[in-house]
């Protein structure tokens, strides 16, 4: 048997990963022919199936499995030790990817990203905003970035930008035609703007006030699956959202958009940076926390 070509192999655990030609063509910077190209090629060279395809799916043969169970380790191993070859470098290179919910990355856009590319321009920043919590070490993500209650617990974890609380949130137009509610239960009387979590569940409103806490499922007379439109659907007068105030921080400061029930906001633990504590940190990725600590001075700390 020839010996595979290490982006070969890398190619097939993307593949594997993604369940995808084209979903891994794109990950890979190539096409998707080239990447079938490559994948005839490795069956050939191996001598065994790996992959079964279809128009519309590929799914892997028990030889796939395996030779994924067993390559994947390896691989990340390999990251390991390359990245500690990276330390004798006089600067960070190469590519850092970060997975984040989107307010946050707006936060970071606006703070940390302009600091950390103009102090280390051979880096390439990869930020992934996705409506979905993700296996950072599994989908090849360098670190993550979530609100501190949804860290995994096998996770090492930077706090930054301080508490946040989440806000019912109406514009005055709004509150004009409805008063406004002076208790959480009062929202049953009011048109809400609910939001549908990635498994299909309703957000549920928190609300708490001296110790009292209270849990509300609104009636919802419009559902949206993104933070951005829930905010703005609230924002046109269509009724009260709940969010968290980092989403909505451009509209409360403009005036288009007012906080419901302040008094009975839950504060949450806020944002962290996390990474896997059992794998060498990348030199990109200490820089990053380090500007992150420089920017974030009196919020930064360890998780």
């Amino acid at each position: 048997m020839t010996l595979p070509a290490l982006s070969d192999l890398t190619a097939f655990v993307t593949i594997a990963n993604q369940r995808s030609f084209r979903k891994a063509a794109d990950e890979l910077g190539v096409s998707p022919s080239t990447l079938s190209h490559v994948m005839r090629g490795l069956e050939r060279d191996m001598d065994v199936r790996l992959l079964h395809r279809t128009t519309r799916s590929v799914s892997l043969t028990e030889a796939g499995e395996r030779l994924l169970a067993r390559l994947q380790p390896v691989l990340q191993e390999l990251a390991v030790v390359l990245d500690g070859v990276n330390e004798f470098r006089a600067r960070p290179t190469g590519t850092l990817r970060i997975n984040s919910s989107e307010p946050a990355a707006r936060l970071l856009l606006q703070t940390v990203v302009p600091a950390y590319l103009a102090r280390y321009p051979e880096v390439a920043l990869d930020l992934v905003t996705e409506n979905r919590l993700v296996d950072i070490v599994a989908e090849g993500f360098d670190a993550g970035i979530r609100l501190g209650e949804a860290v995994p617990q096998d996770m090492h974890a930077v706090a930054f930008g301080g508490r946040m609380r989440f806000l019912a949130l109406a514009s005055p137009a709004y509150l004009a035609e409805h008063p406004a509610p002076h208790t959480p239960d009062e929202l049953m009387n009011h048109r809400c703007i609910r939001g549908r979590m990635p498994n299909g569940k309703l957000y549920r409103w928190d609300f708490e006030r001296q110790g009292q806490a209270l849990a509300i499922d609104p009636p919802g007379f419009l559902t949206l699956d993104h933070l951005g439109l829930m905010v703005e659907s609230a924002a046109m007068g269509m009724g009260i959202a709940y969010v968290a105030e980092l989403s909505a921080r451009p509209w409360l400061e403009a005036g288009t958009l007012v906080p419901v029930l302040p008094d009975w906001a839950p504060a949450s633990s806020g944002l962290c940076l996390y990474y896997p504590g059992h794998r060498h940190m990348p030199l990109a990725l200490r820089a990053f926390i380090d500007v992150l600590g420089e920017v974030f001075a009196h919020n930064a700390r360890p998780a």
